[in-house]
């Protein structure tokens, strides 16, 4: 099957930003006058669920709190968006060699992420000049769905809107709840584990790696499947 697309599925894939998204959470917390703190391990485990606005409901829930997720969570995204407008971050590796690669190749370029616009604005300055938003013919949004990742949703509209069909494309998620919304859209997924997401789940992947290399995406990947790499 010949791969006609590459979906970078979160901005997770792009750039290593876990500790700021926590960082931004926990200072979210205090300005809101909660004595809440999610040290490393806690985010952790929080990052099992998708979608920050769902994990702060849930820590909430388990508290018998009640809080505003939604603000709260608009609160988190704007100190994040502070962090990164303050930063220059490298790309992640082989993200910029395979971005090269499907541009000389022909294939598609798509970024299926839920999350707000604001945080892909954010993402997209922060890369500065390593990054054209430009090449991704497809760029998602949290106003385009619903319901967030692990539902197919935010996939299912990029393959409408790319006009492919599941079996031409292959996806790249860091974390296991956001590879699931993949795979339930029909696109085999490589998993490219986040810094906080090593601990995750990858069993359904099509490989598992902290180095993408072009070699990924050759038509005879699928023959691979019986042998995933480890890397």
């Amino acid at each position: 099957m010949t791969v006609k697309a590459i979906l970078f599925g979160s901005i997770g894939t792009l750039v290593e930003t876990s500790d700021f998204q926590r960082r931004a959470f926990n200072q979210a917390f205090t300005q809101a006058g909660l004595d809440w703190n999610w040290d490393t391990e806690t985010y952790m485990r929080l990052l099992m669920k998708s979608g920050g606005q769902q994990r702060i409901q849930s820590y909430a829930n388990t508290r018998s709190i009640n809080v505003d997720a939604y603000q709260l969570h608009q609160r988190k995204t704007k100190i994040f968006d502070t962090f990164m407008a303050s930063e220059h971050l490298p790309l992640r590796p082989g993200v910029a060699d395979i971005i090269d690669y499907a541009k000389t190749h022909d294939m598609g370029l798509a970024f299926v992420t839920a999350t707000s616009q604001a945080n892909i604005d954010a993402t997209f300055l922060v890369l500065g000049d390593q990054i054209n938003r430009k090449d991704f013919a497809f760029i998602g949004d949290v106003s385009m769905v619903s319901a967030p990742k692990p539902n197919p949703d935010i996939y299912e509209r990029a393959l409408a809107d790319l006009n492919l069909d599941a079996h031409n494309c292959i996806a790249i998620e860091d974390t296991a709840t956001s590879m699931h919304a993949a795979l339930a859209a029909g696109l085999r997924c490589i998993a490219f584990p986040g810094a906080y997401a090593k601990a995750h789940d990858f069993t359904d992947a099509l490989l598992i790696t902290q180095n993408l290399s072009s070699d990924n995406f050759q038509d005879t990947l699928p023959k691979c499947r019986s042998s995933l790499q480890r890397s």
